[in-house]
């Protein structure tokens, strides 16, 4: 049997090139900062980036290693940093969440601007036909509830005007 080619989802081919990167600054996979926005939310998705995790190693009382929790450094801006920092012990109880155990102790808080990626506005979808309109209308006029029937007409216009080619 040969091996299907086909297209492969772009995630799983960048997850696979970043980790190498990853590791070199203390992360095990890309998994965290994919979901770095999830973790710490709103507020901090976009003005806090994580760097690196320090793990210290200590050698136990047996002579084997031990692994304590680790140092996440993060760095934003100062008026971020000062509220980070008040609120580090609920940020720390998300990422140890994340990861399943303890494995951030302690944040440790750079002041640094944050490159926050540049973000186009949604793209507006196209005015539909009259033809479009009326296929439309047909289609949700046996819908009884009317939130619900105009719910459908406005779902059904943005498919219709992004999925169809533009009218000439």
């Amino acid at each position: 049997m040969r091996a299907r080619k086909g297209a492969k989802a772009l995630a799983d081919l960048v997850g696979k090139a970043m980790t190498p990167a990853c590791r070199k600054r203390g992360f095990a996979s890309v998994d965290i900062l994919a979901a770095w926005p999830d973790i710490v939310g709103e507020r901090y998705g976009e003005r806090v980036q994580p760097e690196r995790l320090v793990w210290p190693r200590r050698t136990g009382e047996d002579g084997e290693m031990t692994a304590d929790p680790a140092t996440l450094v993060v760095h934003t801006d100062g008026a971020t940093a000062m509220m980070l920092s008040h609120e580090t012990p609920q940020l720390i109880e998300r990422i140890n969440t994340f990861y399943g155990w303890a494995a951030v102790g302690r944040i440790k808080i750079i002041q640094r601007p944050v490159a926050r990626p540049h973000k186009d506005g949604p793209r507006r979808a196209r005015p539909l036909t009259i033809e479009e309109k009326k296929r439309l209308e047909g289609h949700v006029e046996a819908v009884a509830d009317d939130r619900l029937r105009e719910a459908l007409k406005k779902l059904g216009a943005e498919i219709i005007a992004r999925s169809a080619s533009k009218p000439e």
